[in-house]
């Protein structure tokens, strides 16, 4: 039976009954939804999903950005489908589970288990004061609801670099950068090493580490040499460590309140008021790294994840990173060390490096 039919057959039962039948009114929004968002995929500029019964549309490249977050790379369409966001059924990893919606600024204790937005669930492994789940991987993990839960036991999340091949790489490393340390902190940002085909998988790879090697001498150094620089710009929050405290730590040598400030805030960890956890847990340490690789331009005009997964070359990265001093013609050695170290690696993981290796 047509719509229109059934509502004709309403009205005159409504008239020869003398009974108030409410009658279904057309959705709020008539738009379809396009395919959920996912923290993930890949979206390129021009890219559509949804999110919290709206479409979203993207202007730029973007992975794990949440659609209406702080970022602003994604465009509101407008609401889509009924309007309604209707719960999941069957809960990833399979049994049932009934807790609570994650909201976000709600203080959540150790162990406090949350349904997130994309219908997953994560448990409080810190104390905090409602960091995003699928962000703060310091202070959440997944919980998987089999048999009364648990948390999903950590792997190498499909890493392209084997532990034996990592420790090929660096044969003198310092004990504090562990294998695990960095495979424990991929889930900070997913597409590192797994955006686009199996060659540019491993090329990022090789490239990562090739500019961690050299930033710490083959992953010897945890901090740098010289702690004496004063690393502590002018800002509202200042430097609530110490003047001094804010020097190179960790596989990119992060440096400068600023960027404690900033890569704390996007990992959920208080790194302003605690640099010192970047030399003390390797995989904060590893994530730190991560940051800075897949979220900042540095001196260059795009972040090095971007170069490498987009077909800039190696070149690019080391813009990112230290282009200011090494590009250009300014000090071309340490430029070709980053090269050299970037062809050995990447020969190690039997890919080709590419083209455009200089900057």
């Amino acid at each position: 039976m047509s719509r229109q039919r059934i509502f004709a057959f309403l009205s005159a039962l409504a008239l020869a009954t003398g009974l108030a039948v409410a009658l279904p009114t057309a959705s709020a929004s008539t738009v379809a939804c396009a395919a959920a968002w996912s923290p993930t995929t890949v979206y390129t500029n021009g890219g559509v999903s949804s999110y919290n019964s709206h479409n979203w549309l993207a202007k730029w490249w973007t992975q794990n950005d949440t659609p209406g977050g702080s970022v602003g790379v994604w465009t509101d369409q407008g609401a889509c489908g009924d309007g309604s966001t209707p719960p999941p059924t069957n809960p990833p990893g399979g049994g049932s589970c009934s807790y609570p919606a994650w909201v976000a600024g709600t203080s959540y204790a150790t162990g406090a288990i949350v349904q997130y937005s994309n219908g997953l669930y994560y448990q409080a492994t810190h104390d905090n004061p409602g960091y995003d789940p699928t962000i703060s991987t310091w202070y959440w993990s997944p919980y998987s609801c089999t048999g009364g839960g648990g948390t999903t036991p950590p792997s190498n999340g499909g890493f392209v670099v084997s532990e034996a091949q990592f420790n090929q790489m660096f044969p003198s490393r310092n004990a504090f950068y562990t294998y695990s340390g960095l495979t424990a902190a991929l889930s900070a940002y997913p597409g590192f090493a797994t955006t686009g085909s199996d060659t540019v998988k491993k090329q990022e790879a090789a490239a990562f580490l090739a500019n961690v090697s050299h930033e710490t001498g083959g992953l010897v150094y945890i901090t740098e040499i010289d702690q004496s620089g004063n690393y502590c710009a002018s800002e509202p929050y200042g430097c609530p460590a110490g003047t001094y405290a804010y020097y190179g730590r960790g596989p990119m040598q992060l440096s400068w309140n600023f960027n404690y400030k900033a890569a704390g805030d996007a990992l959920g960890i208080d790194l302003l008021d605690n640099p010192n956890l970047v030399q003390t847990d390797a995989s904060v340490a590893w994530k730190t790294g991560l940051w800075y690789w897949d979220t900042q331009n540095g001196p260059g005009t795009m972040t090095a994840h971007n170069a490498m997964v987009n077909g800039y070359g190696f070149g690019e990265t080391i813009r990112s990173i230290n282009g200011g001093l090494e590009c250009n013609g300014n000090n071309t050695a340490e430029m070709q060390d980053r090269v050299s170290k970037y062809q050995s690696y990447a020969a190690i993981l039997g890919v080709s490096p590419g083209s455009n290796l200089t900057c």
